[in-house]
């Protein structure tokens, strides 16, 4: 049975988001927590930038999932999980996926007690996650073309 295309039009719009969101939230990082305190609304809008960025990737995830029939997830895990079994992306990036999915939760879920300097230390020491998926669907998109 030949797979129907992966909707490689969407998937590169995400990637794109992604790589631009990313850059403005690089852009605008300070150098240290205490300034990132600071930043105010500036600061929201990194959180919210990062927020739709992680979004993002998950929504890449499902469509990739889904076009290449992988199998009918009960739960967002099963997604990560397909995508692994099948070699569409890497077990480390699973686990940089699921960093990902934790800073969203803290994000989405406990905005108004954020501890500012734990959000700028996983943001500064994990931000390439971001190129680094994208430049992994870069490669499965090579793959299915």
């Amino acid at each position: 049975m030949k797979t129907k295309p992966v909707r490689e039009t969407t998937i590169r719009i995400k990637l794109q988001e992604i790589d631009e969101g990313v850059s403005l939230v690089v852009d605008a990082l300070p150098e240290n927590a205490e300034e990132f305190h600071r930043l105010g609304l500036v600061k929201d809008g990194i959180y919210k930038r990062i927020e739709f960025e992680i979004e993002n990737v998950f929504d890449i995830c499902a469509i990739l999932n889904a076009d290449l029939v992988l199998g009918v997830p009960s739960e967002d895990e099963d997604i990560l999980l397909h995508l692994v079994d099948k070699g569409i992306i890497t077990p480390a990036m699973l686990d940089k996926i699921h960093g990902m999915r934790g800073f969203r939760n803290i994000v989405v879920h406990r905005y108004g007690n954020i501890d500012d300097a734990l959000a700028f230390h996983l943001l500064k020491e994990n931000i390439m996650d971001f190129f680094l998926f994208n430049a992994e669907i870069e490669r499965v998109l090579e793959k299915y073309q």
